[in-house]
């Protein structure tokens, strides 16, 4: 049985021979395989590509607000990140529709950035760290997914038993501040928390707008 899309679907595919989530995977693991080399080498500085709240506040580099959601840290970075994506927004794209999707996709990265550049100013531990992943972007996905199929089970990595979407995302978030505090781990907490408000005020406003769509969702995934 298929999931039922949201809004109407005008045409198959917006790619024609990808799905957007795919091209967006694609996407990432190049930009990783021909920027990272460089940059561990010391070849290409990480302020072309990374986000950094001192030099946006400066009005430098403000295109890191896109590049550092296609850009990662490391090669477990970029895995996690990716089979993520993978599970998460081929369930979202085919909720949402192709075009509709990747335009949540890249508002929800594009809001994360922002919330940590403004958080920055809060956490000042923040104003010089810099900032890629997907994550951003990725925590956009399961904010919405939250409000619209709470009650699906998922599995996180390491975690061998299946837990609700609705208990899984404020875990993940608690467990990754955990960590980067435990552990003193540079992690991007509060671009993880701007994403997930951001799925969470889409979520919303689908719930408000097509209430027997999303109600129907609800229970599909009960």
């Amino acid at each position: 049985m298929g999931v039922y899309q949201i809004y109407p679907k005008k045409r198959k595919n917006f790619f024609p021979n990808l799905s957007v989530t795919v091209s967006l995977i694609l996407i990432n693991v190049v930009l990783f395989l021909i920027i990272f080399p460089l940059w561990i080498s010391g070849a290409i500085n990480e302020n072309l590509f990374a986000i950094k709240p001192s030099n946006i506040f400066q009005g430098k580099y403000l295109w890191t607000f896109v590049t550092s959601m296609f850009m990662h840290g490391g090669f477990f970075h970029i895995f996690a990140n990716m089979l993520s994506l993978m599970f998460i927004g081929s369930l979202v794209e085919r909720i949402l529709g192709a075009k509709r999707y990747l335009y949540f996709y890249l508002a929800s990265g594009l809001f994360a950035g922002v919330f940590f550049v403004l958080s920055s100013l809060i956490f000042k531990s923040d104003f010089d760290l810099f900032a890629v992943g997907a994550s951003g972007a990725l925590f956009g996905l399961i904010g919405l997914l939250v409000l619209l199929t709470p009650n699906l089970p998922v599995y996180l990595m390491f975690i061998p038993i299946p837990i609700k979407m609705k208990y899984a995302a404020p875990g993940i978030l608690v467990v990754l501040w955990f960590i980067s505090i435990a552990g003193d781990v540079p992690i991007g907490n509060t671009a993880h928390l701007g994403g997930l408000v951001c799925g969470l005020i889409y979520g919303i406003y689908l719930k408000s707008k097509y209430k027997n769509k999303t109600k129907w969702l609800s229970r599909h995934f009960s």
